[in-house]
């Protein structure tokens, strides 16, 4: 008889696949080396837009080491390739043909324009040298307003405008609420806002990489990738390759962030280059290259229109969006605001609700998926409004949303967006938040700075957040146009001397999926957690999957590798029966070990998993096999929520702003992992700040990126972050049998409003209602001066202030 085995399911294991990764001694992309193998080097535009007049490669052909070299009329003649979307919002939805390589026209700096094949990777990028490009200039398209000024500029010419799409939703014509407009004008209070989400970078870890082997029965792709199935199919489609004739490979992945979801026009090109020279080659980006090329996160102008009464109890709310897509349309980039347009509402119970968003183009690197993918947008809007609101009535910010939010008696509950929230306590996340951050205490100091006219004010800032989690309902999906489900698949093989293979479709890039993974079947199947092997990546093993975002791995994933174990215990239950000479329904298993109710007769999984392999005695009729496998599609979303709380110390002479304490209580369900579960808070908290005081992507007036490295454009280190306090509530999910609610994305979801709000709030007796992201010093000390939301220009003088200021930054 084996020991009992104590439960994986809630304890903090050390991940397994941390040795290899922290190490480094592991396979990314540029590390595989193939025999024969040649490399590649991009040329690429220095304009934001322009006509290309002349190309002349005949100097880099003539390189040292050059194989080839090769344009956009070389490698697609025809120019019948595009790449593609998955996502079209809209029926009439503009989306011009992102070609391989630039062809005729550069519409964004940075956009490829002719590819060097070559022995070493520096003899391939020696050769762009000797490539004489001749550019005449068109005129550049940055604002998202005056692009859709009449007679503006135009990104594409053919298509006529810089409007890709129009999406709304109205909860009176859903039929989930009131009428927005008839609320706005009944109400006492209306308060208007805009809100800016600057441009961001991903700036994952591993920059993007590509390699290409043509040379067997199948191409063989390895991709530094977040998505090996939906690259898999979305390259047949793209280029014609049979799909039986494509294996995709995501090796270990250095991070991800949504900005390794695409399907990339330089996956295409090393697959077309592989293709015409018959060799390998390898495709990998610089940390320049990728963050100037690689898809960026965000950009919107969020105008904000909130309706309540004078107590304090909403009664509506509109929102009008403007969301920049660059210069082409990106894999899921058209529906990224669309996700956001269902969160919005967040938490509150507004009665009536409106939201509109208009996609424009610029000429920029295209937008697509950036950690939290709509969802971070909506929730900095709506907590900033909040906000707003509690200034406007006079109420404590805290005490309005408490008004306003789903009481905990009140689950499930249908909001005004049409989701139906499964479970949640809001009251239970608050009041642990306030005791741990000492939320009163707090706000008596904060009295007394201000009180004394102290130098640095301190201010508190408020997030209490939702977010859909688990994407996605595949019936949901398909109601927004969403080109494919929201499924997950898994396979489990028992091997004969009992150990376990589990084939998972949800591919890792760093979040711990082979220790989470394994806890879950060493519970479901009672072996050792040390003998489960975790497979992914690889499209031939895992032959089908959706893949990793949306915080959708564990609640989708994780969901169908529970369902094929259970079916591997079904098949094991009559095996178990045979050999203990009893009924089925004499037999209840637990712990790993079939048994025989009321009696000490017992056979383990791994007894059978063997008497499987051997089929020397098994029932009549029966397989030898007990591998099993399971494709999940949930039923809802899950919801996970959490209340976040930020002190920031403004210090009004300089503008510089210190994160004094940061307290944040999540409930994400059931977990697996709580180690790994504190390592996502952790990394999307250090995000979500990072949005709010440091990260921006800036263009000069010639559409060129000005923070093209990150000396330009501010990560932020430990250094620069403080100690977060952090803790969990517990209301488990009811759509899916772990009970669990995803936690990929709530940091980065949540944080980025608490610290605005604090920074505000701690100079909000100065007249500043707010201050444009990332709040540099610069812009807060600018913002107190005069008592402005502008961050850049001369506003108006409103409440106090501090007085001129001299250059050196002190008070006069």
């Amino acid at each position: 008889m084996t020991a009992t085995i104590e439960p994986e399911v809630g304890k903090s294991r050390r991940r397994k696949e941390d040795e290899r990764l922290i190490t480094g001694r592991t396979r990314w992309t540029d590390n595989i080396v193939l025999p024969g193998m040649l490399h590649l080097a991009v040329l690429r535009s220095p304009m934001a837009h322009a006509k290309i007049v002349s190309l002349d490669v005949s100097g880099a052909k003539d390189a040292p080491g050059v194989i080839a070299v090769y344009t956009a009329k070389d490698l697609d003649p025809d120019g019948a390739i595009g790449m593609p979307c998955a996502w079209p919002i809209t029926p009439d939805m503009k989306s011009p043909r992102r070609p391989v390589l630039a062809d005729g026209q550069v519409n964004f700096a940075g956009e490829g324009i002719v590819v060097v094949a070559a022995r070493s990777a520096a003899e391939a990028h020696d050769a762009l040298e000797a490539i004489d490009v001749e550019y005449e200039d068109l005129p550049v398209v940055l604002d998202m307003e005056a692009a859709l000024a009449e007679g503006a500029p135009l990104v594409h010419e053919d298509l006529g405008t810089n409007e890709s799409a129009v999406w709304k939703f109205d909860s009176a014509e859903a039929g989930t609420g009131g009428n927005v407009e008839d609320a706005i004008s009944s109400s006492e209070i209306v308060l208007k806002r805009r809100f800016r989400q600057q441009r961001l970078i991903p700036a994952f870890m591993e920059p993007r990489a590509c390699v290409v082997d043509p040379t067997g029965t199948q191409i063989s792709v390895w991709s530094a990738t977040q998505v090996p199935h939906i690259l898999r199919v979305m390259t047949a489609l793209t280029l014609g390759i049979p799909e039986h004739k494509l294996r995709v490979i995501a090796p270990d992945v250095g991070g991800g962030f949504g900005g390794k979801i695409g399907v990339l026009p330089e996956e295409m090109m090393t697959i077309l280059v592989a293709q015409k020279l018959g060799k390998p080659v390898k495709w990998n980006e610089s940390r320049s290259e990728s963050i100037l090329t690689a898809h960026h996160g965000r950009d919107q102008i969020q105008d904000i229109t909130i309706s309540a009464n004078a107590d304090g109890t909403v009664t509506g709310l509109k929102v009008e969006l403007l969301a920049n897509m660059g210069a082409y349309i990106g894999l899921v980039g058209p529906g990224v605001p669309i996700l956001g347009a269902f969160m919005f509402n967040a938490i509150y119970k507004f009665p009536a609700y409106h939201f509109a968003c208009t996609n424009v183009f610029t000429t920029t690197t295209l937008t697509d998926a950036y950690r939290g993918a709509g969802r971070p947008e909506a929730t900095f809007a709506v907590e900033r409004i909040m906000d707003e609101l509690a200034d406007e009535l006079g109420m404590d910010p805290m005490e309005l949303r408490e008004k306003n939010w789903i009481k905990h008696e009140e689950f499930p509950f249908t909001t005004v967006a049409g989701l139906t929230y499964d479970t949640g306590n809001y009251e239970a996340a608050t009041a642990k938040a306030k005791e741990l951050f000492d939320y009163d205490g707090l706000r008596r100091e904060q009295q007394q700075r201000r009180d004394s006219g102290d130098p640095v004010q301190l201010g508190i800032g408020i997030s209490t957040f939702t977010e859909m989690c688990g994407l996605a309902p595949s019936r949901v999906l398909g109601s927004l146009d969403y080109a494919a489900g929201g499924w997950e698949y898994a396979q489990i093989h028992m091997l004969p001397t009992g150990k376990v293979e589990v084939t998972t479709g949800a591919s890792a890039h760093g979040q711990g999926h082979e220790t989470a993974w394994s806890q879950i079947v060493a519970d479901q199947l009672g072996v050792p957690f040390e003998d489960v092997e975790v497979i992914h990546g690889d499209t031939q093993s895992s032959h089908k999957g959706m893949d990793t975002y949306g915080s959708r791995s564990l609640v989708v994933g994780g969901v169908a590798i529970v369902k094929a174990a259970e079916k591997v215990i079904a098949k094991a239950k009559p095996v178990a029966a045979h050999l203990l000479e009893c009924s089925e329904d004499d037999l209840e298993f637990a712990g790993g070990k079939f048994t025989v109710k009321g009696t000490d007769q017992s056979t383990t999984m791994q007894d059978i998993a063997f008497t499987v392999f051997a089929a020397h005695n098994l029932p009549d009729g029966m397989e030898p096999s007990l591998d099993s496998d399971a494709t999940f599609d949930p039923e809802n979303f899950s919801y996970p929520h959490g209340t976040h709380l930020c002190a920031a110390e403004v210090d009004t002479e300089t503008g510089r702003v210190k994160l004094r304490s940061y307290v944040c209580v999540d409930d994400i369900g059931v977990v697996v992992n709580p180690l790994i579960a504190e390592g996502q808070v952790h990394g999307g908290l250090a995000q979500g700040i990072a949005q709010a005081l440091f990260e921006e992507a800036v263009h000069d007036e010639s559409g060129t990126l000005t923070t093209g490295t990150f000396a330009d454009y501010l990560l932020p280190s430990a250094a620069d972050l403080p100690s977060f306090t952090t803790a969990r509530t517990e209301t488990p999910s009811t759509t899916n049998p772990l009970g669990a609610k995803g936690v990929g994305e709530a940091g980065t979801i949540a944080s980025t409003p608490a610290v605005v709000n604090a920074v505000v709030d701690a100079v909000r007796h100065f007249g500043v209602n707010d201050i444009e992201m990332p709040l540099t010093p610069m812009r807060v000390w600018h913002a107190i001066q005069h008592g402005t939301t502008d961050a850049g220009g001369p506003g108006s003088e409103a409440g106090g202030g501090l007085g001129s200021i001299d250059a050196s930054g002190g008070a006069k």
